[in-house]
């Protein structure tokens, strides 16, 4: 048996691939027990802060990662322990392949940390989230989206670099030189995109609208859903979804409707010719009493316009943004049929009210 056991196989002993295989099937067994022991750990580290987000939540996120980094970073410990058999140890691309697989190795190794710290990063953003919740300012919900993805793309690059230096051995030192003078001319081809991206920064300290206000931009009304690093994302009256650039939105003029104090209300009539100046004088008056009577601002009743067809009265006010839209359109129909009364009661027909009709027959005698 020892005889066995001490023989050896592509330069490793068949006890050291014992070895290694039962190691590896250890964590095979275990890394789902230590990967949640691990993740209850580190809800623990979080506190407070974190009490009013599920655990699952949290397992959810960090446990499938955390195990692939575990079985990985194990695995690839115990792995090499055996020596590389020689006669594997071809050249590609003249490149051995035990550099190539060492490569793979710390590639997949760095990715898969990178993606445990997106999902912590994720985690961390939810726990922000679930307080900024609590408050009626949606200004911290929309900056902790932002910095969400701002923070997972400068993961994204890290790891990016971190692969370049540990799998290609690349010098990132010199890299991060050559990459500043190509960064210069990507700043020229992608000016549009790094606006937007400046942008996007201007929109959070400048905050002239926030996530769920209802705006209208370049002829679109409709409500702020996100804000975005390049866009941001509108959900349409018409419930279609639009992305306007967010240059468009610092440099465009926004009608921020939701801060709006008040709804402005505009009635126009059209009164018969054959009314009288005193019944107009009458009418506009009745109409000014019976808006005034409701409380309304800013009412303003004017005789605008006259002319071969009709007199022309204009009426405006302003009624309370937050009362809903039900009642102000309530309000404006009452309105208009007080004022049908009052023309009725002070006999005043509408223009094109009656109408006479001539056929002249000209037929040649």
């Amino acid at each position: 048996m020892k005889e066995i056991l001490n023989k050896v196989v592509l330069d490793n002993t068949i006890q050291t691939y014992l070895t290694v295989l039962l190691i590896i099937l250890a964590i095979l067994l275990i890394k789902r027990v230590v990967s949640k022991y691990l993740a209850k750990l580190m809800f623990r580290a979080v506190g407070k802060a974190g009490k009013h987000v599920a655990r699952e939540s949290f397992l959810n996120l960090v446990v499938q990662p955390l195990d692939y980094f575990l079985l990985l970073l194990i695995g690839i410990i115990t792995l090499d322990q055996l020596k590389f058999p020689q006669v594997l140890n071809v050249n590609i691309y003249r490149v051995s392949l035990k550099s190539v697989i060492d490569a793979i190795a710390d590639g997949v190794l760095i990715f898969v940390f990178i993606w445990l710290c997106i999902r912590i990063i994720e985690f961390i953003a939810m726990i922000l989230e679930q307080k900024a919740n609590q408050t009626a300012d949606m200004t911290d919900n929309q900056l902790i989206i932002f910095f969400k993805d701002f923070f997972k793309a400068i993961l994204v690059i890290i790891g990016i670099l971190m692969i370049l230096r540990f799998s290609f051995n690349q010098d990132i030192s010199n890299l991060l030189t050559g990459l500043s003078i190509v960064g210069a001319a990507l700043a020229l081809a992608t000016r549009e995109s790094l606006e937007n991206l400046i942008a996007s920064f201007i929109i959070f300290f400048d905050k002239p609208f926030n996530t769920g206000d209802l705006v209208k931009v370049n002829g679109f009304t409709g409500t702020i859903e996100k804000i975005g690093l390049r866009s941001t994302r509108i959900r349409t009256l018409e419930k279609t979804y639009i992305s306007v650039p967010n240059k468009q939105m610092v440099d465009t003029i926004v009608d921020n409707i939701s801060l709006r104090t008040h709804r402005k209300a505009e009635i126009k009539i059209e009164i018969g010719l054959e009314t009288t100046t005193s019944q107009l004088t009458d009418l506009i008056n009745a109409i000014h009493q019976l808006l005034t009577v409701k409380q309304l601002e800013g009412v303003s009743v004017h005789l605008v316009d006259t002319g071969k067809n009709a007199h022309v009265v204009n009426i405006e006010y302003l009624q309370s943004a937050e009362q809903p839209m039900q009642e102000f359109l309530q309000v404006r129909q009452e309105s208009m049929l007080q004022i049908i009364a009052q023309m009725e009661a002070l006999k005043i027909p509408m223009a094109g009210a009656s109408t006479d009709i001539v056929v002249t027959n000209k037929s040649a005698v």
